[in-house]
């Protein structure tokens, strides 16, 4: 394995980190409801930092934007409202499947639907099966999917151990019908970044940092993003009352709960910028990144779950299988990041 590829993945692995720990500050929000923080944080992961991000590191980024074709760019934002939809119905799978449940199999999905979707799209995949990177690429998603049926075993024992899965509110057939649309939904992420490619290309060309070229792309994927974010937001605010908490919430929480909520905005849009300079490590077939994220993603929120205690009432055993699945996605993510080699 050389040090480009080993330098990609530490840095892909420095994205995953930040988005399995955005969600920690949430924690730290008072007196507001989900509509409130979720709204304040998107405007911050998908509009604000991503903004901002492009004026330091891109600063010609809409000069670019401006010369490519208007379709191309319309597709991009439409896969950022669908990724958007993707995140709304996210929540409900969790719901339905418990978060622990939940969250392994949606990011199970999306990693391997992420990963394979793209490629097989442009037509790329089929270069990768003339050699040995194809199989390998197999491999290292078979072995990720068996660490995430390995992971999402251990959670459901979990989540039925602590209690959560006596909850009335828990269907399973619902949600894996949920998680099976997030994971299909949520692979519009990874393949609106494949489509910005040829943007990234006049970046290069007009002397951007080929670690930073990513940006724009991913700047109007996520508005569309907010998009629908918005909307569905200020309906729900409007249909809770809930609205009036954004400008007045109880003595000394106004002002934390904005700080709050961009912090994690700010982590959560930290995984995009790293995950682009990581993926300019990987060469042509760069799709295989995503893989690397999302499979990390699970190990890092895993053990923060692990931080917070949420595994303290579990059975040894069930920590052991828990144990085991992340130790198999840690292998994945390096056998799909060799693949790319």
């Amino acid at each position: 394995m050389n040090v480009d590829l080993l330098s990609g993945i530490a840095l892909i692995a420095v994205g995953a980190f930040a988005s399995g720990s955005f969600s920690m500050p949430f924690e730290k929000v008072k007196g507001w409801k989900w509509e409130n923080h979720w709204l304040v944080y998107s405007l911050f992961a998908y509009v604000v930092v991503p903004l901002l991000s492009c004026l330091v590191f891109c600063p010609d980024f809409l000069s670019v934007l401006s010369v490519c074709p208007p379709g191309l760019l319309g597709r991009i934002f439409l896969l950022g409202v669908l990724y958007g939809i993707c995140n709304l119905t996210f929540g409900l799978s969790l719901k339905y499947l418990g978060v622990s449940l939940g969250f392994i199999i949606s990011l199970g999905l999306m990693m391997v639907l992420g990963t394979v979707i793209p490629p097989v799209l442009d037509g790329r995949i089929a270069g990768m099966f003339g050699g040995a990177g194809g199989v390998m690429l197999v491999w290292g998603l078979s072995i990720g999917i068996i660490g995430v049926l390995v992971s999402a075993y251990a959670g459901y024992k979990k989540d039925t151990q602590s209690g959560n899965g006596q909850e009335p509110t828990l269907n399973f057939r619902k949600g894996i019908l949920l998680a099976l649309f997030v994971g299909l939904t949520g692979a519009s992420q990874a393949l609106g970044i494949e489509q910005g490619n040829g943007i990234s290309r006049i970046l290069l060309e007009r002397g951007v940092d080929e670690l930073f070229v990513m940006l724009p792309t991913v700047t109007v994927l996520f508005a569309g993003s907010f998009l629908i974010t918005l909307i569905w937001c200020v309906w729900v605010g409007y249909k809770n009352g809930s609205l009036k908490l954004f400008a007045s919430t109880g003595a000394g929480k106004l002002i934390p709960n904005y700080l709050f909520c961009a912090l994690s905005g700010f982590l959560w849009f930290l995984n995009m910028i790293t995950y682009g300079m990581g993926k300019s490590f990987m060469g042509e077939y760069s799709f295989t990144a995503w893989g690397i994220l999302m499979s990390l993603t699970i190990v890092f929120a895993t053990i923060w779950g692990l931080y917070r205690g949420e595994w303290k009432q579990v059975a040894p055993r069930v920590r052991v299988w828990m144990y085991i699945g992340l130790s198999i996605l840690v292998t994945s993510s390096f056998i799909i990041g060799m693949s790319s080699n």
